[in-house]
């Protein structure tokens, strides 16, 4: 392996770590704030963000096992598994959150102001482009599809975070409870779609599944 590639897989490793370490905080605070405030978008959110913590984790394993020289059919094996799990992980975000939006658009439970949930909100904003930059960066020097997936699973949570917030404050400033689990639900499309294509690209990997 060649000197170029080897620091860059450490950079993007290290980026992966530092993608856990926000998303923790952001988990912790959403879902404390979500559940606070019975709001079924900050409550999705904040789980897609626990969902982030998994994928990211099983990434940076994957990352670390080149950084370490394993063989290319291990390497493989790790892209495909990473694949999985980020397909996996939008897959559980969007049962959930059509559950609980639904629920809560039949029973019209209403959602009350969060300004942990806003602060979050508002940090998320400013970290998650800067994720998503250099996830994409990497992905592309490194040719990693599951790093390019992993950019646009942070997209999504970018996407989230506007509408969440544009959820919340219809809520506070006009009452409209019902753009609380709207909010959420229109999250699930976009998420669908990107956690198909992780699928697609993980069956299109082959490796030497007899390799140890």
């Amino acid at each position: 392996m060649d000197a170029t590639r080897q620091q860059d897989l450490k950079k993007a490793r290290a980026l992966q770590i530092w993608n856990i370490i926000y998303d923790v905080i952001e988990v912790v605070v959403s879902l404390i704030a979500g559940f606070a405030s019975n709001s079924s978008a900050l409550i999705g959110w904040g789980l897609d963000s626990t969902i982030e913590v998994i994928s990211a984790a099983t990434l940076g394993w994957r990352l670390h096992g080149e950084i370490k020289g394993i063989d290319k059919e291990k390497v493989k094996k790790r892209k495909k598994i990473t694949l999985y799990v980020i397909a996996a992980s939008f897959t559980l975000v969007c049962i959930f959150i059509t559950y609980d939006s639904v629920t809560k658009l039949i029973s019209q439970e209403t959602a009350t102001w969060s300004t942990k949930g806003l602060i979050i909100l508002l940090v998320s904003l400013a970290v998650n482009p800067i994720l998503i930059y250099f996830k994409r960066k990497y992905g592309k020097k490194l040719d990693s599809p599951a790093l390019l997936a992993d950019a646009k699973d942070t997209f999504i949570c970018l996407y989230q975070t506007l509408v969440v917030l544009i959820g919340l404050l219809l809520v506070n400033q006009y009452g409209w409870w019902m753009a609380d689990p709207i909010a959420a639900l229109l999250i699930v499309p976009y998420a669908l779609k990107e956690g198909w294509e992780a699928l697609s690209k993980a069956r299109n990997i082959n490796y030497n599944s007899t390799a140890k």
